[in-house]
């Protein structure tokens, strides 16, 4: 190479490590690497391959075997068992039983047949671009700055440029849907140009290769990064990008934002709840504040990759920063109602009798001028990989704008027989994938069967859970049990480490990005607002919330002072009225039916000496639920649980406590028993007096909060679930 020298990009590897590695796992550590740059790849995005010589299982004699990242995997987390195997001789004579493009998905049934060893690791749709390629090591991978040139109205003129800067020889391809017949496409361009060192995928992406797993790596890092010098040398020259900044963003846009995303969340959150993630960063608001935001938008984006996880496009809302932040609702409410309209034309328009039904024809992303970016999805993490996907779009628009020099040419680069320059938008040197192969590639059968391959969704998949209390006892098996059944949940605590704690045990449970802490004090209103607004801004919203935070006034004497009657009294009862007055805001402008479960206890229904405070707070309490019930119909189903003593892993129950009851109850122990075991002996004590005579454990409570406050009791408010082993004291009179 002319300049091997590395701007922009870093070689990571390790000749140390490499050595004691053998072919496979090198693949495996090529493409870890490769993987761990999002200037690189994007997550999921692009396909690594070698071809090695292993023994037949069958007849012990060496072939040579294809292998290549499988389908659905993630290049930077891939492990060797990630990779699929075919026997390169069977993918090779594949071609004599190929009939045309009309039936090249006919092709993808064949690759099982191909399969080397008893390998389950399903082939990719892209498996015969890297078979077909006849090189010893392939990269197919997604950088923004060479998607930026694929995606360029003067693509193959910008090449040609390319090539002549730093010394190489790429070729160029036009647009073709990935698969057989691409593959075969890549097969003649590189037998016609002998020494060809790449290939760049009109309007998708990018090729490259090596006769070693390092050689390949470093090829494929070198040219990413000299096509990174390439763009930012021609953006460096351009006064302009976007056609300049027709707005400014308000300093107040974070607080704007997060009091529009509920709102959003529940417009698009109509046929399935979804997890909403804001982006504010610098790339992304000089985008929603040019000229040519709204035009480049529409004309929706370029790489299949990002379109499957974006939709065809986004919605971008046109409001004005300078006007009233209220006047975004309505706005965004006729650009949903335009954009879900244009959804079901898009579908009529290319739908073909055995297409899939049509997908929830709300948006993913949502672009508001002044404040940046809502991205949504099923679970956090797609909705944060939809808004990095998008992001990867808008460097892809700015780059091809920064290539621009004016002039269209009259026949695009990415345009063949198949789909011709008048299938294609223009803007600003950006060429957009036509409508018609969008969905082709979105409706793909290929595409429906990776999505019926995914596991069933959980009981609380999309749903947003705030837990308060959650750091110990009951809150705390809430949690757990919330992560295991698929919620989002946010640990709210006066400990804030305690709460952490157990967001990390939830995390440990549902995935990284499931569960945050954060301190609340539910005395104070704003100390609630703030833990609200952490769940926003996390989450997008809220879909259950729960408070199972109490307080048992106890003193030496026996004797309660006023100050702590009153303390009871607001803690128990009047902090469950501002929780909820706080959170009902939210639920009121998400507009989707909510869930609220408030904790109780036997003590409401039995009267005891010595207990005044509690057991009134929590008949006080009992009765707020069947209020609150009434006062937030229909939108908002409150419930409670009423359980008996809970003694296991309750705060309210410390040592000295424990101690004093037993001595109360003449139950014998030592004192150099643990807390645990002392609290036992007390949890025995109490389950005796009921019919089940089983100690009442957190997670029985757990388990009633959930299914009262779930989607299994949908027609259940004001009411309370006894948990309390069948203690005939507290039947109701």
């Amino acid at each position: 190479m002319m300049d091997a020298e590395l701007h922009y990009l870093k070689d990571d590897w390790d000749e140390a490590i490499a050595t004691t590695l053998g072919p496979a796992e090198l693949l495996r550590y090529r493409s870890n690497l490769l993987g761990s740059d999002l200037r690189i790849t994007n997550f999921g995005g692009g396909n690594t391959s070698s071809k090695l010589r292993q023994a037949d299982p069958l007849d012990g004699e060496e072939k040579a075997v294809l292998w290549a990242k499988g389908s659905g995997g993630d290049l930077g987390s891939i492990k060797r068992s990630g990779f699929a195997t075919l026997y390169m001789d069977k993918l090779l004579a594949l071609a004599k039983s190929y009939k045309g493009v009309e039936h090249e998905d006919d092709m993808v049934a064949m690759y099982p047949l191909c399969t080397f060893g008893n390998n389950p690791v399903a082939a990719s749709i892209d498996t015969p671009l890297h078979g077909f390629l006849p090189f010893p090591h392939v990269d197919h991978l997604h950088p923004d700055w060479g998607i930026a040139l694929a995606a360029s109205a003067n693509g193959s003129k910008k090449l040609d440029e390319f090539n002549e800067r730093f010394g190489h020889k790429i070729i160029w391809a036009p647009w073709q849907r990935p698969g057989f017949e691409l593959a075969l496409m890549l097969q003649r361009a590189v037998a016609q140009m002998p020494g060809c060192d790449g290939v760049i995928l009109g309007g998708h992406g990018l090729f490259t290769w090596g006769d070693t797993q390092r050689d390949c790596y470093w090829n494929t890092l070198s040219i990413i990064d000299q096509l990174g010098r390439f763009v930012f040398d021609h953006a460096k020259q351009k006064n302009v990008i976007f056609g300049g900044s027709k707005h400014r963003a308000p300093a107040e846009r974070k607080r704007i934002a997060t009091g529009i995303m509920p709102y959003l969340r529940g417009r698009v959150s109509e046929k399935e709840r979804m997890i909403g993630t804001f982006v504010d960063s610098p790339d992304v608001l000089d985008f929603v504040n040019s000229h040519s935001a709204e035009r480049l938008a529409n004309l929706g984006t370029s790489c299949p990759d990002h379109f499957v996880r974006t939709k065809i496009r986004p919605l971008f809302v046109p409001w004005n920063p300078l006007t009233d932040a209220q006047e975004i609702e309505s706005i965004f409410d006729a650009s949903l109602t335009a954009y879900r309209t244009e959804y079901e034309r898009y579908y009529s328009a290319h739908a073909v009798p055995d297409s899939p039904a049509m997908r929830d024809s709300n948006p993913t992303i949502v672009l508001v001028p002044g404040l940046g970016m809502f991205s949504f999805g099923k679970s956090k993490t797609a909705s944060r990989l939809a808004s990095e996907f998008y992001t990867n779009a808008v460097h892809v628009m700015a780059g091809a704008g920064a290539m621009d020099e004016g002039m269209c040419p009259s026949v695009l680069p990415q345009a063949s027989d198949a789909t011709p320059t008048t299938a294609f938008n223009v803007h600003e040197n950006y060429v957009a994938l036509p409508p018609s192969e969008a969905f082709r590639i979105e409706y793909w059968a290929l595409e429906e069967a990776k999505i019926q391959r995914q596991p069933a969704e959980k009981e609380l998949s999309g749903r947003i859970v705030l837990v308060v209390g959650g750091a110990s006892g009951i809150g705390r098996e809430v949690v757990l049990l919330a992560a295991q059944r698929g919620a989002h949940i946010i640990v709210a605590d006066l400990s804030l480490e305690a709460a952490q704690q157990v967001a990390e045990e939830a995390r440990s449970i549902g995935g990284a990005e499931v569960a945050i802490a954060t301190r609340i004090d539910i005395r104070k209103r704003e100390a609630i607002r703030e833990a609200l607004q952490s769940t926003v801004d996390e989450f997008g919203g809220i879909d259950l919330l729960i408070n199972t935070a109490a307080i048992f006034p106890t003193s030496p004497n026996g004797i309660i002072s006023d100050d702590q009657w009153a303390l009871t009294l607001d803690v128990n009862v009047t902090s469950n009225f501002l929780l909820t007055d706080e959170a009902r805001k939210i639920f009121e402008v998400q507009g989707l039916p909510g869930s609220i479960v408030l904790t109780s206890s036997a003590n409401a229904v039995v009267p005891k000496r010595g207990t005044e405070a509690y057991d009134v707070s929590k008949a006080a309490l009992s009765h707020l639920v069947r209020e609150l019930a009434v006062t937030y119909a229909p939108l908002l189903r409150v419930n409670g649980i009423s359980p008996a003593t809970v003694v296991k892993g309750s705060t309210m129950f410390p040592r000295e406590r424990v101690k004093a009851s037993l001595i109360k109850y003449a139950i014998p122990f030592e004192d150099t028993k643990s807390d645990d075991e002392l609290r036992n002996l007390l949890a025995n004590f109490y389950a005796q007096r009921t019919l089940t005579h089983i100690p009442i454990d957190p997670k029985d409570c757990a388990e009633a909060i959930l299914f009262i406050g779930g989607p299994k009791a949908p027609v259940t408010t004001g009411h309370l679930i006894p948990v309390d082993g069948g203690l005939t004291e507290a039947y109701l009179r």
